[in-house]
């Protein structure tokens, strides 16, 4: 059963459409991906379904429509956004940008303890770095830290929007590694990538998105061995 589906989407920038009818469903406890070049409207997508951009079509979410909701509404039902550019508070410190993430929550001071080690289990970087200024981090460690503050509320939904942007390579494994263990306690996942060959490696289903529509779909290990697909964004080999 699909956790979120978001049917028939359109977002426009005044004249300019940037998704067109698109739609893209994530199955509960999968990982789900949507690749493509630069432009071709993945993060218009995910910024329309978390409610930050108008948009025409529904999002249904754990079998209700929340196209008329609002943002904070939609996540406080655990549906939840990490940007692309990651917003963090980069004066605070790692540790106050996590309790951040379950602020929204108001849950009783042992829960978020709780969720705090959880974190600093998952990422021991964090745990290493808690007391040190978010800004001062590398760029894995913002991106572990941007992670961290979103399961910090506890979510049944991640979108995650371009998570290896200036990483390494071997950053950007270690980052999407942690995806398929999220699943294992609850987790769904919808992950706009632009490195395709590490996205479908993680993913259970993937949608490849060029100039604002959905041009191909199908389970993760079959479109990695797609030729149009390893001509045009896995480097050629498969």
């Amino acid at each position: 059963m699909a956790l979120l589906a978001i049917e028939d989407f359109s977002v426009s920038y005044g004249k300019a459409e940037a998704v067109r009818s698109v739609s893209v469903e994530v199955e509960k406890g999968r990982i789900a991906t949507v690749i493509g070049p630069n432009g071709a409207g993945k993060t218009s997508l995910l910024n329309a379904a978390i409610g930050l951009l108008p948009a025409s079509g529904r999002v249904i979410y754990d079998g209700e429509d929340i196209s008329r909701l609002d943002v904070e509404q939609r996540v406080e039902m655990g549906f939840c956004l990490v940007p692309e550019r990651r917003e963090l508070f980069g004066e605070m410190s790692v540790e106050d940008n996590l309790r951040l993430g379950a602020y929204s929550h108001r849950r009783a001071h042992a829960q978020n303890k709780r969720s705090l080690d959880e974190i600093y289990d998952r990422f021991p970087r964090l745990m290493e770095r808690r007391r040190q200024a978010a800004g001062t981090l590398s760029g894995g460690e913002r991106q572990m830290l941007a992670l961290g503050r979103a399961l910090m509320a506890r979510p049944k939904l991640l979108m995650l929007d371009e998570p290896s942007l200036g990483l390494a390579p071997l950053i950007t494994r270690e980052i999407l590694a942690t995806l398929p263990s999220l699943c294992e306690n609850g987790v769904s996942i919808l992950l706009v990538e632009q490195n395709a060959r590490a996205a479908l490696e993680t993913a259970d289903f993937g949608y490849v998105m060029e100039t604002g529509d959905i041009v191909r779909s199908g389970p993760a290990d079959a479109l990695i061995h797609d030729p149009m697909l390893i001509t045009t964004y896995l480097g050629g080999h498969g």
